[in-house]
């Protein structure tokens, strides 16, 4: 059974950094993808980073790109976002995912309806 299990939110100013945390257990990752996504209130589901468990490539969203560093700890079986320079707008329930057996670059994978295990979801809000 595959379980994501991500932690790290919280309320943080404008300007702070974060760094959320996911918790993968239950198959073999190594051919997967990994990936955040976020829901600010009151809209769709988004992508925001996604990287190849077994290392490499990382691939990310335009209004995440530069701030933000996702990232694996394959021998603990972690992903993380490092999330800095956060802004108001950044506000949202950000949501770790798995997506198996990639065979395309990463910049394929930025729909949420392409993976296949999620997390419960962190709420993360930015205060101005």
């Amino acid at each position: 059974q595959v379980q994501l299990v991500e932690s790290g939110g919280g309320l943080v100013q404008a300007g702070g950094s974060l760094r959320l945390s996911c918790a993968a257990s239950g198959r073999a990752f190594n051919r997967d993808a990994m990936g955040w996504f976020r829901q600010p209130p009151g809209k769709e589901r988004e992508f925001v980073a996604a990287i190849r468990w077994s290392g490499g490539s990382t691939y990310y969203s335009d209004s995440v790109k530069g701030r933000f560093t996702i990232s694996t700890d394959n021998a603990k079986n972690m992903v993380y976002l490092q999330m800095n320079s956060l802004q108001p707008e950044d506000t949202a329930v950000y949501y770790c995912a798995a997506k198996r057996n990639i065979y395309y670059s990463l910049s394929y994978y930025d729909k949420s309806s392409q993976y296949d295990y999620w997390g419960q979801g962190t709420q993360v809000t930015v205060s101005s």
